[in-house]
C-alpha cells in the first residue's frame, strides 16, 4: 500500500500528539500552524494518569515526566484556608498507574515537537480552505487544503485548530460556537520560591477561586476565576499586563496562605487572563476523511484539568483506528464512537464543576463546602475512575515491551 499522508491543522498539544500517533505508525505527515513558530505562553499544565498512558503509547510518558513536578498531594480548602478535600498523590499511582505531574506548557510542547521530523512542521502557515468533495477512490483525490505554501492533498485532515477552528466553521458551518464560561482565568508562574508550599491547592470562595501547584525549580504555577461579564463580544478575549497583577492583589491578596506570597512572587508582567469557553455538543466529530480533535471537537473548561488530557487520549485513538483499516472514512467513525460520548460527559462535568466552584450566594456556598468536607477522600477518587482509569485501545503492533507491561500494569491497579 502507498505510504498514506495526514495534513493536520493546528500544532498545539493535540495537533502535534496526533501526528507523533501517526508518523510512528508510517504516515507521511504535515502540520500547518498560523503562528510564527510552535510555542506556548507562559502558563503550567496538568497532566493526569490518563494523559501520561496516551504519552507512554507515543513512547514520550519519560521525557515528559522528567520534566515536571509531581506534588506529594493537594485538594481543596475553603476561603478561610481549612482542607475540605485532598488527594494523595501516590494514591492516584497506586490506583491508576501513573502520577499527576505538572510542568510548564512549553516544555511539553518542545517534547512533542522533537519527536517529529523538522519538514514535516509547518509555522505560519495559515489554511484559508478545506474541501472534501468525495469524489474519487484513488489516493488523496477530492480532500483539498488551502495553505499559505499552496495546497495538499492528503488522504486525511485532523482538525486541532483549537476553540475557534477554522476546520469546524469550514464543514460544521451550522455548529454552534463557544460559549462563555460566566467566568475569566488568569494564570501566572512564579519566580522560585525559597520554600514552595510542600501541597498544591484550590481555594473556594464566594464567586471566586485561587488555586496553586507545584512545577519544578521551586516555582508554582497559579491560577484564579472570577464571576464577570464576557470581556470581549469578540470573545478573543486575552490579555497580559501589570493591571492585571494589580486585579489581582485588590482580590486576593488578603486571601489566606500562601496566596499572598504567591502574588508577591509573581513578575507583574507575567498574569495571563483569558475569558474561559466550552463548545456545545457537536452531533459528530467527523465528516467524510475530516476529523476534530482536542479543542477544535470538544473545547472543555479547565476546571478538571482534563483539556490537553483528552487531547493527547483523541491523539492515541485516532492513529489506532486508522491503522485498524485502509478505509479511512470508516476508521473516522470508530474515533467518532470511541471519543465523542466520553469527551462530551467530561466538557459538562468540568462545567458543573465549574459552577458549583463559583457559587456565590452564602447558603450555597456553606452547603456546598459542608458537602465537600463530608464526602469521603475515597469516593472522590471513585467518582474520578472514569475520566483517570482510561487506557489506550489494545494495540500490540506498535506498543514496546514496556508499554506493554505498563498498559498491564495499570489495568491490574
Amino acid at each position: 500500500m502507498p505510504q498514506r499522508a495526514a495534513t493536520i491543522v493546528g500544532g498545539g498539544i493535540g495537533g502535534l500528539a496526533a501526528a507523533i500517533a501517526l508518523h510512528r505508525r508510517g504516515w507521511r505527515v504535515e502540520v500547518l500552524e498560523r503562528a510564527p513558530e510552535f510555542t506556548e505562553i507562559g502558563a503550567g499544565i496538568s497532566l493526569w494518569p490518563n494523559a501520561l498512558h496516551a504519552l507512554e503509547v507515543l513512547g514520550l510518558a519519560d521525557a515528559v515526566r522528567v520534566l515536571g513536578a509531581v506534588e506529594a498531594a493537594g485538594g481543596v480548602r475553603d476561603r478561610r484556608g481549612r482542607w475540605l478535600s485532598r488527594t494523595d498523590n501516590a494514591e492516584l499511582t497506586r490506583r491508576f498507574g501513573q502520577p499527576l505531574v505538572v510542568l510548564h506548557r512549553a516544555d511539553l510542547l518542545r517534547v512533542l515537537t522533537e519527536a517529529l521530523p523538522a519538514d514535516s512542521l509547518r509555522s505560519g502557515s495559515e489554511v484559508s480552505a478545506v474541501r472534501d468533495d468525495g469524489h474519487g477512490h484513488g489516493h488523496g483525490h477530492g480532500l483539498v487544503v488551502h495553505h499559505r505554501e499552496g495546497e495538499s492533498r492528503p488522504d486525511v485532515v485532523v482538525g486541532a485548530d483549537g476553540l475557534r477552528s477554522a476546520v469546524r466553521r469550514a464543514l460544521w458551518p451550522d455548529a454552534a460556537g463557544p460559549r462563555y464560561a460566566g467566568y475569566p482565568a488568569w494564570r501566572m508562574v512564579t519566580e522560585p520560591l525559597a520554600e514552595p508550599p510542600s501541597e498544591g491547592a484550590a481555594i473556594w470562595g464566594r464567586g471566586e477561586r485561587f488555586g496553586y501547584t507545584a512545577l519544578p525549580g521551586g516555582r508554582m504555577y497559579c491560577f484564579a476565576t472570577a464571576s464577570l461579564p464576557e470581556a470581549a463580544a469578540s470573545g478573543s478575549s486575552s490579555s497580559s499586563s501589570s493591571s492585571e497583577h494589580a486585579e489581582l492583589l485588590r482580590r486576593f491578596g488578603s486571601w489566606p496562605d500562601p496566596v499572598p506570597a504567591l502574588l508577591a512572587a509573581v513578575p507583574a508582567e507575567a498574569v495571563l487572563r483569558h475569558d474561559l469557553y466550552d463548545l456545545p455538543p457537536l452531533p459528530t466529530f467527523v465528516r467524510g476523511r475530516v476529523a476534530l480533535l482536542g479543542d477544535a471537537a470538544h473545547a472543555m473548561t479547565p476546571n478538571l484539568g482534563q483539556g490537553a488530557c483528552q487531547a493527547l487520549e483523541d491523539a492515541v485513538t485516532l492513529a489506532h483506528c486508522l491503522d485498524g483499516t485502509p478505509d479511512v472514512t470508516a476508521a473516522l467513525r470508530s474515533y467518532d464512537l470511541l471519543r465523542r460520548p466520553r469527551t462530551q460527559a467530561i466538557t459538562r462535568r468540568s462545567a458543573r464543576l465549574g459552577a458549583i466552584g463559583q457559587l456565590s450566594w452564602p447558603p450555597a456556598v456553606l452547603l456546598r463546602d459542608t458537602a465537600a468536607r463530608l464526602t469521603p477522600t475515597q469516593a472522590t477518587l471513585r467518582s474520578m475512575t472514569p475520566v483517570l482509569g482510561w487506557t489506550a485501545p489494545a494495540d500490540p503492533a506498535t506498543a514496546t515491551q514496556s508499554e506493554r507491561k505498563s498498559e498491564r500494569k495499570s489495568k491490574s491497579d
